[in-house]
């Protein structure tokens, strides 16, 4: 969602470099308009609708000064549509005060009411602007920078991350509820941002502000206190990857870098976490965890169906677990112990719905545990124990590298939740970062794009653990193709779905082994090829599919759960060609953030 990049540095820094640079540092995150403030005897304020490209041009138009201290932000709309005038950052009338902001003011439309009728003119739609006319307030009854912004965040509800900076100050202030804030250590100043890339370039230790913390930067000095003004002792962090890593590397896109890499993070996911000898699964991570009760996912978009692959093991493996979208969590929707397991899959950590119902499981007594990419995320911190996968940053909004980590990492997850031993599972995990540079040096996944790029619909199938991979080969293909996709149960095609197939919506059939799961689906397929409809198989060979079908996506033999990662990988390699073919905007669709913040 919306990205935040403060900065104070040393007399003859010049800030506006550094913000310009966060911002493009943020534009991963998914946003609309771009704005920045440069404080000192003044305040300058610079904001545009559109792309950070924009603002850059504006400035070469209307240049700001030199100063050592601002903000700025990328906004994704919430409040009021994408415009100059909605861009934060916003001011007081007197433009004593300027503030960015991530996340919703819940209250706001009842302190917009209160402040117009104090005769305050607001100057945009959004739930922001409510925050400087706060401050400024209590500006008027005299109080202090620091306490007039306290005073102005105490009466916010809902989430929100919010920097501000102050006229004639060299000091940024900030707060954080529910929404993220990481905070850098340079050698020449100190940073804010939503998420580390945003100053990574610059600085790679790093303090995770908590909810209820407020910041004080200067160029000297951090200071961290709650809200109560106690000051808070914190924990500086060392980031183990840094500007190189994520940048393009020479890609056309971030999404296919981070599709090339995931040889490397599966291998990573997996390090130190495999016995071949006995033939166990070993995480330290969950060695404390105890249940007496059914597992409940939460999770949204990708994660959620990295989730529902989870418990598709789990049943399996005879634990009851469901997988539930985090949106619909409720303490009434799950009945909830403290014998029982929660598990939060997200890949940023800070996925705002997921957040709540993980904090809504601690209420409850449950314990819970966090699958995450991000160390020292939200997730990270609010649950009872974390696992990491280890992908490393990726940028691209569309997961790729994070959900086949996810599903490694959730494969391990099951096996130790279920006491599941098997040296064939072992093995196939190992296999599976093979098995995936073999299918990126022998794709034919860009030919395919080219044939069926202009087709109506596309529909994906798959039983048991490609059912997950199917659903998420519909979601990346809607994601960055703007293109009509769905995915099914394989047999759930006959109970409605096959109505809308016909020669124009291809089916792409995950089919691998040569059980009875594999027969099935090939029945699945005999029905749609008999009206006409094409057919993309992807498979290991062992069936008969290739019969049945007009075009084949091969993936090597392997273990069901590792045939399942591989075969996904396929899917995205369609999904990025279909949507290069089309001219998309690959990393950064239209409409979708990386990081969903807000419910």
């Amino acid at each position: 969602m919306c990205g935040i990049i403060g900065f104070v540095g040393a007399d003859g820094t010049r800030a506006l470099d550094v913000l310009l640079t966060g911002l493009s540092g943020l534009e991963y995150r998914g946003y609309d308009s771009a704005g920045i403030a440069v404080a000192d005897d003044e305040i300058q304020v610079l904001k545009r609708q559109g792309e950070v490209s924009s603002l850059e041009e504006a400035l070469e138009e209307q240049p700001l000064g030199t100063e050592a201290l601002g903000i700025g932000h990328t906004r994704w709309s919430t409040h009021g549509p994408p415009s100059d005038r909605n861009a934060h950052p916003h001011t007081d009338t007197d433009s004593r005060v300027a503030v960015v902001h991530n996340g919703i003011i819940q209250n706001y439309q009842s302190l917009r009411t209160e402040l117009t009728e104090g005769g305050v003119t607001f100057e945009s739609e959004t739930d922001t602007e409510v925050v400087p006319h706060l401050i400024a307030r209590e500006l008027d009854d005299g109080l202090d920078h620091e306490t007039a912004f306290r005073a102005a965040i105490d009466r916010l509800e809902g989430s929100y991350a919010i920097a501000a900076v102050f006229k004639g100050s060299d000091t940024v202030y900030a707060a954080r509820h529910e929404s993220p804030l990481v905070l850098g250590i340079g050698d020449d100043g100190h940073y804010l941002a939503s998420d580390v890339p945003a100053f990574i370039e610059y600085t790679d230790r790093v303090i995770y502000l908590e909810d209820g913390e407020f910041a004080r930067l200067s160029a000297d000095q951090i200071e961290i206190t709650d809200e109560h003004g106690e000051s808070v002792e914190y924990t500086v962090t060392e980031i183990e990857w840094d500007a190189e890593d994520a940048g393009k590397s020479g890609y056309d896109h971030y999404m296919l870098k981070e599709i090339n890499e995931q040889p490397a993070a599966i291998r990573e996911c997996l390090r130190g976490r495999l016995n071949e000898l006995t033939g166990r699964v070993e995480l330290e991570e969950l060695e404390e965890i105890s249940f007496d009760g059914p597992v409940t996912f939460v999770a949204c978009g990708t994660s959620y169906h990295a989730a529902r692959f989870g418990v598709t093991l789990l049943n399996r493996w005879g634990v009851d677990a469901r997988a539930m979208l985090a949106s619909e969590f409720t303490g009434d929707s799950v009945p909830l112990t403290q014998d029982s397991l929660v598990i939060g899959v997200t890949q940023s950590g800070e996925t705002a719905d997921t957040m709540r119902a993980l904090r809504e499981a601690n209420r409850e007594g449950a314990t819970t545990l966090a699958v995450t990419n991000v160390v020292g995320s939200s997730a990270a911190r609010v649950c009872d124990h974390v696992m990491y996968i280890r992908a490393g940053p990726e940028i691209g909004v569309a997961a790729t590298k994070t959900f086949a980590s996810q599903q490694a990492a959730l494969t391990m997850v099951a096996a130790v939740l279920a006491d599941h031993r098997s040296r064939e599972l072992i093995q196939s995990l190992r296999e599976v970062a093979n098995g995936i540079q073999q299918v990126l040096d022998d794709t034919t996944a860009r030919s395919i794009a080219e044939v069926y790029r202009d087709a109506r619909a596309y529909f994906f199938i798959g039983r048991q653990l490609h059912y997950p991979v199917a659903l998420e080969g519909a979601l990346k293909l809607k994601e960055i193709s703007y293109k009509h996709a769905e995915g099914f149960a394989a047999g759930e095609l006959k109970h409605g779905p096959l109505a809308l197939v016909g020669p124009d919506t291809p089916v792409f059939a995950l089919v691998t082994g040569d059980g009875k799961q594999a027969e099935k689906t090939i029945g699945n397929v005999k029905e749609v090829e008999a009206r006409g409809v094409p057919v993309v198989a992807i498979t290991d060979g062992l069936s008969d599919i290739e019969r049945y079908a007009d075009y084949v996506l091969e993936v090597p033999a392997l273990e069901e759960v590792g045939s399942a990662i591989v075969a996904n990988v396929q899917l995205q390699l369609v999904s990025y060609w279909i949507a290069n073919e089309l001219g998309r905007s690959i990393d950064k669709p239209r409409h979708l953030a990386k990081s969903v913040t807000v419910e």
